[in-house]
């Protein structure tokens, strides 16, 4: 029997007393669809704030590590509760990658359908729904559907990047890219300000992947000062020896004392990590893929070093061509605020897709860490503003707490999404603390 416990999302904020019931037959699923008002599909816990909440939610696990490769075509047939690093473990070895990974491998194939996650690469390879084959998913009354753009199109803008909003996703089919090594050719510029920062991406946006870490401490001619990371398999090298040795990690315990994190260690940090950055300037490294894509996840529960009220991640993302002047205002407020994140990062997104939830589109995005105190929402609210007056709009997967306004003023496929769920009675099932915020 299932218990009520204290569960949140990544962030550790909000958290809600609920139940998790954790599914592998489906014929259990479809009786918990129909014995409960609404419920929630919830992953591994990796979206930071509220959107796999409710006081029900359910974890499909399937049949556990299901994974059936074609190590011919690439094509793979994985069930939805498969984590990201589980199947990249498996595949690589006979020389297959996913084709769009996130900054963290423990995301389940179905969390990453749902926030239709995008990486490194969106410039260049877009979203991870662009490389799904189909997708089987149960909706609210207890049918299963086989889900593909061409067949079921409605339904597949909706699923990838809904949040879980229309159906327990159960499995999927993805078309893996081809890799000759485990390893990344990687090359790091600095960048004395975010005009420079700018420049940099433009010059290197050919690069497969990029992403840059910026200084939000930084204040005046330094403002935006960062380090941009370009890389990309090697053409020839070593893949893993099958069932060869398995990556080893820290933990963080327990939950540090919240004070530890203030405007004067986020200061030290940001300055001695852009000062030991500067040493690789254009210097070329071959790194673990692992260490690459995946840097935090070698730091198992990072998210205690916050403290026990957690913190906020703020992703947002603006159009093209109002990203150097947007960004410059975000980044000035934050510095002026002293709340800076030790975690920011921006990248370079190419076009968007025609899913009705999906969060990128043509322009930057920034993402940010945030300590969850009092001071930090008044700050949220501003830059909230700043995002919509330049035409931007905000990631689900890492909100935590903007209004409806807000969210509805960014997506603009928003009225096809209500009217979608409303028409399949989705609307009535399938329900989180953020679907009813945003009044989805």
């Amino acid at each position: 029997m299932n218990k009520i416990k204290t569960i949140s999302g990544w962030g550790i904020f909000p958290k809600i007393n609920g139940i998790l019931s954790k599914e592998s037959d489906k014929t259990k699923l479809q009786e918990r669809l129909k014995s409960h008002l609404t419920i929630i599909p919830y992953g591994n816990g990796r979206s930071y704030g509220d959107s796999a909440l409710n006081e029900f939610m359910v974890q499909y696990e399937g049949k556990k590590h299901s994974i059936g490769l074609n190590i011919k075509t690439g094509i793979v047939d994985v069930n939805a509760g498969v984590q990201l690093g589980e199947l990249i473990e498996y595949s690589i070895q006979y020389g297959w990658f996913l084709p769009v990974v996130p900054g963290t491998k423990f995301v389940t194939i179905g969390g990453a359908i749902a926030a239709d996650v995008h990486g490194k690469n969106h410039h260049i390879d877009g979203c991870f729904s662009q490389h799904i084959i189909s997708i089987d998913i149960m909706l609210a009354d207890g049918e299963i559907i086989h889900c593909t753009i061409n067949k079921t199109p409605e339904l597949f803008k909706a699923t990838c990047g809904g949040m879980g909003l229309t159906g327990v996703i159960l499995n999927a089919k993805i078309k893996m890219v081809p890799i000759q090594s485990k390893l990344i050719e990687q090359i790091s510029y600095k960048a004395k300000n975010i005009e420079e920062l700018f420049s940099h991406f433009q010059k290197y946006d050919s690069k497969r992947y990029s992403v840059s870490w910026i200084d939000c401490t930084a204040k005046g001619n330094k403002l935006g000062r960062g380090i941009l990371i370009t890389g990309d398999f090697m053409a020839k090298g070593n893949l893993p020896e099958i069932n060869g040795a398995k990556n080893t990690h820290i933990s963080i315990p327990y939950f540090l004392p919240s004070w530890i994190i203030n405007k004067f260690t986020l200061k030290i940090f940001n300055t001695f990590y852009y000062t030991i950055s500067n040493l690789n300037d254009k210097k070329k490294v071959n790194i673990d893929y692992n260490s690459f894509f995946f840097p935090l996840d070698s730091i198992l529960n990072w998210n205690r070093l916050y403290g026990r009220k957690g913190f906020l991640q703020y992703q947002f993302v603006l159009p093209i061509k109002h990203s150097p002047i947007g960004i410059q205002k975000i980044l000035t407020k934050i510095s002026q605020s002293g709340q800076g994140s030790p975690l920011a990062v921006l990248k370079l997104f190419g076009p968007e897709n025609e899913n009705y939830l999906s969060f990128p589109m043509k322009g930057y995005t920034l993402a940010l860490d945030f300590k969850n105190q009092p001071k930090l929402f008044p700050l949220l609210n501003e830059l909230d503003k700043i995002v919509i007056e330049y035409g931007g709009k905000i990631y689900l997967a890492k909100d935590a707490r903007i209004n409806e306004y807000v969210f509805k003023k960014g997506y603009k496929h928003i009225d096809k999404f209500i009217q979608y769920r409303k028409q399949h009675k989705m609307d009535e099932k399938f329900k989180s603390l953020q679907s009813r915020r945003i009044r989805l």
